[in-house]
């Protein structure tokens, strides 16, 4: 496969898996079970964590190897920025959160639906970036195993995104009475994840000297959707060891998936 069809479908694919797993809101006539729902969000958690490190912030390591013992620095700056520009980005949109049910951002007189879009795609825009980031640095670098790499990541964020999907799509359709309202909400909430991938694609193909701190960032923001939403959502109406053995299986398939790409 070559780079520019690799890109093309990485980018693609995150969207299409998210698009699908959004259309499940045609197949559930009442939603699905909480128990289901932690599930999902557990395997989703357990996908972004382990695509965080190693997809993300060892390559942003080994990317600063030159800067000797300092060569955590990028990663460490660049982790912490991406929690900061999630908390920015909360403070200025407002939105809703379905799980604990509260409201962030600025007073706003958007409906309860338009606010839950907004927080999901929020969310979404770590993901988008994070391929293209990847994306981007392999296309600098030029080597297979980079390449490789991100068609990897992008591989995972795809396989998580159908369940996330369906717990955008489901909750929607509770909130709105609509199948297809709340299917082309899923699906457009997933369409930020595509725009970010090309903007951080040509970023760090461009810049290369930013590449491990863009990768890092992606990583940062990431977790940071991982611990303020998804895991808190996850064990709200669940106190089975469910949602954590989602987590587990959702960590080791990406953890798989990259060692045995990259």
């Amino acid at each position: 496969m070559s780079h520019t069809i690799s890109t093309i479908f990485g980018i693609c694919f995150i969207f299409i898996m998210t698009t699908s797993g959004a259309a499940l809101v045609y197949f559930f006539r009442q939603g699905i079970s909480p128990k289901i729902n932690s599930i999902f969000l557990g395997f989703a958690s357990g996908i972004m964590i382990a695509a965080s490190i190693w997809s993300l912030l060892l390559p942003s390591i080994s990317m600063s190897a030159d800067w000797g013992k300092w060569s955590f620095l990028p990663a460490v700056i660049g982790f912490l920025s991406g929690g900061f520009f999630l908390v920015f980005i909360d403070k200025i949109i407002p939105h809703f959160h379905p799980g604990t049910r509260c409201e962030e951002g600025p007073h706003s007189s958007l409906k309860k639906s338009t606010k839950l879009f907004l927080a999901i795609t929020i969310h979404n825009i770590p993901e988008g970036l994070s391929v293209g980031f990847a994306y981007g640095a392999a296309a600098s670098l030029g080597t297979d195993a980079a390449l490789i790499s991100a068609l990897g990541l992008a591989i995972g964020i795809g396989i998580q995104n159908f369940p996330e999907g369906a717990a955008v799509s489901l909750p929607m359709k509770i909130a709105t009475g609509s199948n297809r309202k709340s299917f082309l909400m899923g699906m457009w909430s997933g369409a930020i994840e595509p725009v970010a991938a090309v903007f951080g694609y040509f970023l760090a193909a461009q810049i290369e000297v930013l590449q491990p701190w863009l990768l890092s960032f992606a990583a940062g923001a990431m977790i940071f959707v991982v611990t303020e939403d998804l895991i808190p959502d996850m064990k709200l109406n669940n106190k089975s060891h469910t949602a954590s053995w989602g987590l587990m299986v959702g960590f080791v398939v990406m953890m798989a998936l990259d060692v045995a790409l990259g």
